[in-house]
């Protein structure tokens, strides 16, 4: 009787969970970064989103100040109230927005701070308005201002 004796080529039982425990680790470490970066993206957006909302209430309030040349604020209401001889606007400052007109501005205010002739004011005509919106990470600041006409000085 021939005896055959060759070795089939094959990976042992060790081997083969040695490959599997080193493939666990690295899907594990490509869906941490996974998260990781899922995250970063998330708040980068809410970021952009943020500074976005802040830039277009920032342009409308400069359009406007420079529009109407009789701006105050109701600090009963919270109504910044702008006009012309011809119209009027008005911006109600709400705790999670700001509303004009037909637009929605989705910001939390920290503090709005109105200014007459240099001076805080809280109700009555105002000249300037510095906004900061809270964010998560920081804040952002926006002084908007409107030079008042000679008239403004004359008794």
């Amino acid at each position: 009787m021939k005896r055959i004796n060759h070795k089939i080529k094959s990976f042992t039982l060790s081997e083969m969970i040695v490959v599997l425990m080193i493939t666990i680790v690295v899907v594990g470490l490509a869906f941490s970064v996974l998260n990781l970066v899922q995250k970063q993206m998330e708040s980068m957006s809410e970021n952009y989103e943020g500074n976005t909302e802040l830039n277009l209430l920032r342009q409308s309030l400069w359009i406007d100040f420079q529009t109407y040349p009789n701006i105050s604020f109701n600090s009963n209401t919270q109504v910044l109230s702008l006009s012309n001889e011809i119209e009027n606007t008005n911006y109600h400052f709400e705790e999670e927005w700001v509303i004009c007109k037909q637009d929605t501005f989705s910001l939390k205010l920290v503090s709005p701070l109105f200014y007459f002739d240099g001076k805080e004011v809280s109700n009555g005509p105002i000249d300037a308005i510095k906004l900061t919106a809270g964010q998560k990470n920081s804040s952002k600041a926006v002084f908007i201002y409107n030079e008042n006409p000679a008239s403004e000085y004359m008794y």
